[in-house]
């Protein structure tokens, strides 16, 4: 019976159904100087302050971090939601980045989007 009440328990667990955070778009709008403002938007179940989507991340080609995003609180009732950062400098020579978001229970690993930077000044 004791078991019968923790799947109960872990099957209404709304962390457990919350899964990961997506990237469904992001977009770049890059000066000559290869400074850009990243608008995102990302979509995750949000559950409240136990699990929802606390940051995206722009990552160079070899996955170093350029810029994060952290999100200060839970978009429960704002879902897929948009974001912006602006000042995120893109050193030379990078052509292209990726764009991750991150949730407070299972950090990356949701959908991620490949951005290629074709305004930028070569």
């Amino acid at each position: 019976m004791r078991r019968l009440g923790y799947l109960i328990a872990l099957l209404a667990s709304s962390t457990a159904w919350a899964g990961k955070a997506d990237v469904l778009d992001a977009a770049p709008r890059c000066s000559a100087t290869r400074v850009c403002t990243f608008t995102v938007t990302v979509r995750h179940a949000d559950t409240g302050w136990d699990h929802y989507a606390n940051a995206w991340e722009v990552l160079a080609p070899d996955g170093s971090v350029i810029a994060t995003r952290v999100l200060a609180h839970p978009h429960v009732h704002e879902q897929p939601f948009t974001r912006t950062l602006e000042g995120v400098r893109i050193p030379d020579g990078i052509d292209t980045v990726r764009v991750r978001a991150r949730d407070s229970v299972h950090g990356f690993g949701g959908a991620e989007v490949r951005v290629p930077l074709d305004a930028l000044a070569r």
